[in-house]
């Protein structure tokens, strides 16, 4: 594992800050909020069951999956890039 790689998440690929309520697009493997957030829509190639559309994070919680959309009510996080 090299120094950049913590939790399979190779942070010299870079990432994508999100500080708006617009949709950003992109392939992701975690989300970690800066602020409490609320997300507004989140697409996952690989998650099975409910949405988490609606849903309320904690700052400083991640989230870990393939993700391709991401859209906030508010707050600010940053997508860690596949």
């Amino acid at each position: 594992m090299s120094d950049t790689n913590l939790l399979g998440i190779d942070y010299a690929k870079g990432a994508t800050f999100v500080g708006n309520t617009a949709t950003h697009t992109g392939r992701w493997c975690a989300i970690y909020f800066t602020t409490n957030c609320i997300v507004d829509e989140l697409t996952s190639l690989n998650w099975d069951g409910e949405t988490v559309s609606g849903q309320s994070f904690s700052a400083n919680s991640t989230l870990y999956g393939v993700f391709t959309s991401i859209k906030l009510q508010n707050g600010h996080c940053v997508a860690y890039k596949l």
